[in-house]
């Protein structure tokens, strides 16, 4: 694709991007892939709250909120 390559925390809300990897242990990857964020799925971020609050994001037709820290460990590559 040749997009640019960030951590999903740092997008602004209505860009696109697919999943290239989730950083972090097994039990962090578990959590984030019973959800349906894994490698090779598109995201859309929907919000971005103020003072450090939570992100959240829109995949498989559904929106999902995650602290920014986990956020921070789940790198996209930029689509739109």
């Amino acid at each position: 694709m040749g997009g640019k390559i960030v951590p999903l925390a740092s997008l602004s809300p209505g860009m696109v991007a697919s999943i290239i990897e989730v950083r972090g242990g097994y039990g962090i990857q578990r959590k984030l892939h019973i959800m349906g964020i894994m490698p090779g799925k598109k995201v859309r971020l929907v919000s971005v709250q103020p003072m450090r609050g939570p992100v959240t994001i829109e995949t498989n037709g559904r929106q999902i909120s995650l602290g920014r820290g986990m956020a921070a460990r789940i790198l996209v590559e930029v689509i739109e």
